[in-house]
């Protein structure tokens, strides 16, 4: 069977059990990458993942806000808990998985929303997100001959003129101003990151993860958003078979307003 890994930013982990199991009983990723679980440590479901084969599992949560958490069907060892900016915030952890011969480190991100103003002097939110995006430079791509590199989550920008409905009415619109994309192209390149989700969805396709809660008709009027990214080493990409957008997890029964994107590699488990 191909190594398949997925990220979704879940909208509290414990409210929305229900279709993290239905999700996973159908497509049954290795690894899946939750942000936003918004529950402390102490509270988190890992009985329900042990349930229905998910022996490992590692998480980095706090109340009420933000958090990670990355389980998996196969072994998983935790490498770190990085505290960006210093703000105390839940919202990166580090693990490593032997897969195929390689070992892969696997990054999972939820980077800071930013707020509604998109000018870090009036808006300290918006200049904590640009901080915390900044900070990131020392996630490198690491890979080797035996060693490769995965970073996923929300990242909360919508970098390319089609990850959003409309570029031209977006680029005031925090997750697609200028500074932000820019921002997060220019780590991923210096980085050394590809972005897999487009290298099988050509740019010039739209391509959303996120539709808001606002919009009452969310499938009708589909302005939606690629807020949710995964990213790998180069030595991953020739290796990459698939990339999945669940689109219908949207209109499951007490939905997140993200979708969970699936990668699929070449790699046996």
């Amino acid at each position: 069977m191909p190594f398949s890994l997925a990220t979704w930013n879940i909208n509290s982990v414990r409210l929305r059990m229900p279709i993290v199991e239905r999700f996973l009983r159908t497509y049954q990723p290795d690894v899946l990458c939750l942000q936003e679980i918004k529950v402390p440590d102490e509270l988190f479901p890992t009985e329900a993942f042990h349930a229905i084969g998910y022996e490992h599992v590692t998480f980095h949560g706090q109340k009420g806000y933000h958090g990670v958490a990355t389980v998996a069907r196969h072994k998983i060892d935790l490498e770190e808990k990085r505290n960006f900016c210093e703000m105390g915030d839940t919202r990166h952890m580090s693990t490593r998985i032997e897969i195929a011969g390689k070992s892969i480190l696997l990054h999972n991100f939820y980077v800071p929303a930013g707020g509604d103003e998109p000018d870090p002097a009036k808006n300290p939110k918006f200049r904590h997100k640009l901080d915390f995006v900044q900070e990131m430079h020392c996630m490198e791509a690491l890979a080797g001959e035996n060693t490769a590199s995965i970073l996923v989550g929300d990242l909360n920008i919508a970098p390319l003129e089609n990850d959003v409905w409309s570029h031209k009415q977006m680029l005031k619109v925090v997750s697609h101003t200028p500074v932000e994309t820019q921002g997060l192209e220019a780590m991923r390149q210096a980085c050394g990151w590809e972005d897999l989700m487009r290298h099988h969805i050509p740019a010039d396709q739209k391509l959303y993860t996120w539709w808001s809660y606002r919009s009452a008709n969310w499938q009708v009027a589909d302005k939606g958003r690629r807020l949710d990214h995964v990213w790998g080493s180069a030595n991953l990409k020739p290796l990459l078979t698939d990339i999945e957008v669940v689109r219908d997890a949207r209109g499951w029964d007490r939905p997140s307003d993200h979708v969970p994107v699936i990668a699929r590699f070449a790699l046996d488990v």
